[in-house]
């Protein structure tokens, strides 16, 4: 019989803190959080792997590598209020809300939706508002945020979200950039997102987040 918890704990010596991630509050999450339990019921035997786990077209659950080392990135307390953008199952969410003191998922695709919804309560994590609504558009009516974590790969932030952002706040992004994938944090400072270079990763770009181009004859 498979030990879910010792896969955990395997997950975190081998993933997270390899990848320089020792935080006291992310470790612990990870190890207490059953991943497993936020996947399709077909896909739990891949929840400890290290790459992302596909959920539906498009989307994925992110390897553990690159979910831990974002959320290290964003140096986040117990007094923050955090955006997660495509929370697919749940499970980021689940994570985050052992960590901030509040979040405010999104999620557009109405069965992920309902998987979320499900799972976080199941799992107790009451500090987790389920916003369902397009993914471009977060979820302005909850904020402003002290940072936002986006599940997937963009190509473009629309301005839409880089205003739900605080002051002094910021973002965690995957950039596709020619067809290779590149974690920036972006800094909201006097009214504007710089963005700093963390580390390589990869992910699918999220539907709405492609850089669309202007036509030109």
């Amino acid at each position: 019989m498979v030990d879910n918890a010792e896969r955990r704990k395997l997950m975190v010596d081998t993933q997270v803190r390899t990848a320089d991630v020792t935080k006291f509050p992310i470790i612990s999450a990870m190890l207490r959080v059953p991943r497993e339990a936020f996947l399709p019921a077909d896909r739990t035997a891949a929840a400890y792997v290290s790459e992302n786990v596909p959920l539906s077209p498009g989307r994925v659950l992110l390897e553990p590598r690159t979910f831990s080392k974002m959320l290290d990135s964003l140096a986040l307390t117990d007094e923050m209020l955090v955006l997660d953008l495509g929370c697919g199952y749940g499970y980021s969410s689940a994570i985050l809300s052992e960590i901030a003191e509040a979040v405010v998922a999104v999620e557009e695709d109405e069965s992920l939706a309902d998987e979320a919804e499900a799972l976080l309560s199941e799992h107790h994590a009451d500090n987790v508002i389920l916003h369902r609504g397009p993914l471009t558009e977060g979820a302005l009516e909850h904020g402003p945020y002290d940072a936002i974590v986006v599940e997937g790969a963009v190509e473009q932030v629309p301005q839409a979200l880089l205003d739900q952002i605080k002051e002094g706040g910021r973002i965690a992004c995957i950039f596709e950039e020619r067809r290779l994938g590149v974690v920036r944090i972006g800094y909201k400072i006097d009214g504007h997102v710089s963005w700093r270079f963390g580390f390589n990763a990869g992910a699918p770009v999220l539907p709405g987040f492609e850089r669309h181009t202007a036509f030109a004859l």
